[in-house]
């Protein structure tokens, strides 16, 4: 799970200033976690604490005020009867790496993706690229090919994964959906060669750059079994403690490493 948020730390600074290259620093100065890493370990605590979603996600949203979230959902977070709002927003898909790491069969990675993102991304383009992400961390996990993973995805979901990074890279903006967040996410996982050029291909289409680099961290972390250690060291420093506490009792349960735990992670074929 550590690869989502080492890749929203490493996106942040490039979500207001989009850049259309892979040569840049990994770890700016300025580097931090955003809203991004927060809901992903709130949800990575509600799997481990077996409370609802909305709850783990309300707390620790709140505990965490000015991580960067959108207007819609930060008047969720502190609405006094939260109720969904409808949205496609990519939200959903950035916090649901969790769920992919997980659960160990295909329909309830894709229920409980679904329920993830329903307590406010209940638009079925939110619950769809929630499912879609979930899905393919899940299938990048157990050991499927890039090819594998892009034949049931395109199927199950329609997305249209036959792009390149280099061909989407010079028309792409930022784009705050899930249809047009999610299949470029996948798409720059699938044309890696390692967890940091899945990041680096992520943050160079010039978009919502920490979200991107977060979907696509979170699957290339499962696709390479695990994240470089320098990488994992450099994220880990940058997370307060509490989600440092959630990140190292989800990774020692499901078998990724956190820099403390130096348990081995689980490497794809």
């Amino acid at each position: 799970m550590l690869g989502a948020i080492a890749g929203d730390i490493i996106g942040s600074v490039y979500e207001a200033a989009p850049i259309k290259t892979k040569d840049f620093p990994l770890f700016h100065p300025q580097g931090r976690f955003t809203d991004d890493s927060v809901l992903t370990v709130a949800v990575a605590d509600a799997i481990l604490r077996g409370r609802p979603y909305e709850e783990a996600v309300r707390e620790l949203g709140r505990r965490h005020p000015n991580a960067g979230y959108g207007g819609n959902f930060y008047h969720w977070l502190f609405a006094p009867q939260p109720r969904p709002y409808h949205s496609w927003g990519n939200g959903a898909a950035m916090r649901v790496g969790p769920v992919g790491f997980a659960f160990d069969a295909e329909a309830a990675v894709v229920a409980e993706a679904a329920r993830s993102a329903a307590f406010t991304h209940d638009h079925p383009e939110g619950i769809k690229g929630a499912q879609a992400t979930a899905l393919a961390v899940f299938l990048a996990r157990t050991g499927h090919d890039r090819e594998a993973i892009r034949a049931a995805i395109t199927e199950r979901f329609g997305y249209d994964l036959a792009r390149t990074v280099d061909d989407i890279r010079p028309g792409y903006g930022f784009d705050v959906s899930c249809q047009g967040t999610v299949p470029e996410a996948i798409i720059a996982f699938l044309d890696s060669n390692s967890y940091e050029d899945a990041v680096r291909n992520a943050v160079s289409l010039g978009g919502d750059s920490d979200t991107l680099a977060c979907i696509a961290g979170a699957m290339a972390e499962a696709f390479y079994g695990g994240v470089p250690q320098e990488i994992r060291q450099q994220a880990w420093e940058r997370l307060s403690p509490d989600l440092q506490s959630v990140m190292h009792a989800f990774e020692e349960r499901y078998g990724f490493a956190t820099p403390e735990s130096g348990s081995p992670g689980v490497h794809a074929p």
